[in-house]
């Protein structure tokens, strides 16, 4: 044994200074899933600053429109459009004039509805608009249980939804409201599975929780739940200038959190229930969200869109998608987005970096 003591010892000296070995790198967590955009769309103003008074042919408003049902490759830009407004005086009046036709702008025609369902892309009208607040008023001052029912024989009609844009900041009439809603949904009962385009009933609250309180603070208490919908979601819609992502986010976190140092408090709102809107134009130039998706708001907000986490309703991650405001000629000052400046570079291009699902599945309800 003596004769093995020297190799002994050598083996425990090498021992001692060769490095241990380093073991192999971990793999990183994976990342979160990313929820799928579902809802991506612009509300539409046609050719005349959202009055959508004149009849069109086909062939005119595809000669305007042709990228929202086409981003470059045959496949729609958007899959949804909502076209904006609908007087709800008009409406309840059945009103019939050079602009309109039995309440419904003589614009908004089987012919373009069709247009764009023929493509993949459901089709809504939007029901007022700041511009027509004080008719909302009268209207559901007047008989808003009957305004719901003509709502709702319009979408049978023209086969579309109906959103409700009731831009009133102060006392809103939300018992009207609600007589509206229950007569809409007597005839066009809530469809969670979204195969019946008129039964889709969505509402607009601000950006965040701080403007339309009020009529934010009931329908997220009594109209966007999960537990008992009624509406199918509602819109963040765009702030007052065009945003960057921090400050969308910010705002669409306070429809998340809700507000409960209010008196009464805004419960929070399941981000499964609601979009966030933002700007393709505004005044003479073209945004990012049009024209260049790499620069986009919407490609910077994405990754929050897609997994803002609920914070006391609802059960997934997510929000809903995108709308943006707004297609063809929204105002006098505004550039717009007709030829040649078309947004498939920007939406379009987000459509197929989001993989946005055309046409529109069922939404997620929790």
């Amino acid at each position: 044994m003596r004769r093995f003591a020297p190799l002994a010892a050598l083996l425990l000296a090498l021992a001692a200074t060769t490095p241990t070995a380093t073991p192999p790198p971990q793999p990183a967590p994976a990342p979160l899933a990313a929820t799928p955009i579902q809802v991506y769309g612009a509300w539409h103003c046609g050719n005349d600053y959202c009055t959508w008074g004149t009849a069109r042919s086909v062939s005119e408003f595809d000669s305007q429109n042709h990228w929202l049902i086409d981003r470059g490759d045959g496949h729609p830009s958007v899959n949804l459009v909502v076209l904006s407004f609908v007087n709800p005086l008009d409406l309840l009046r059945q009103t019939t004039n050079a602009t309109t036709l039995d309440g419904v702008p003589r614009g908004m025609t089987a012919d373009i509805v069709g247009w764009f369902t023929s493509h993949g892309v459901r089709v809504m009208l939007s029901l007022g608009g700041i511009t027509y607040t004080n008719d909302w008023n009268a209207a559901l001052a007047q008989n808003p249980t009957l305004l719901g029912q003509r709502a709702a024989a319009v979408a049978t009609r023209l086969g579309v939804g109906i959103e409700i844009d009731y831009e009133q900041a102060t006392s809103p009439n939300l018992a009207g409201l609600q007589a509206f809603i229950d007569a809409y949904r007597a005839v066009h009962p809530y469809d969670a599975t979204g195969t019946r385009p008129e039964a889709r009933l969505t509402i607009d609250v601000a950006a965040g929780d701080r403007y339309l309180i009020d009529l934010n603070r009931k329908a997220t208490a009594d109209w966007l739940r999960t537990d008992i919908p009624v509406l199918d979601y509602a819109n963040a819609m765009v702030a007052a200038k065009p945003a960057s992502a921090s400050t969308s986010q910010a705002s669409w976190q306070e429809h998340v959190d809700g507000k409960p140092q209010y008196g009464p408090p805004v419960p929070p709102l399941a981000p499964a229930k609601f979009t966030g809107g933002l700007y393709l134009a505004q005044g003479g130039k073209p945004l990012p969200e049009c024209v260049d998706y790499a620069t986009s708001v919407q490609k910077a907000a994405a990754p929050y869109v897609q997994s803002a986490a609920p914070k006391g309703a609802g059960t997934t991650s997510g929000m809903l998608g995108f709308m943006f405001w707004a297609a063809e000629r929204p105002a006098t000052k505004a550039l717009g987005t007709v030829p040649p400046n078309t947004c498939e570079r920007g939406a379009g291009a987000g459509a197929t970096a989001l993989a946005v699902p055309v046409p529109m599945p069922a939404l997620r309800q929790s």
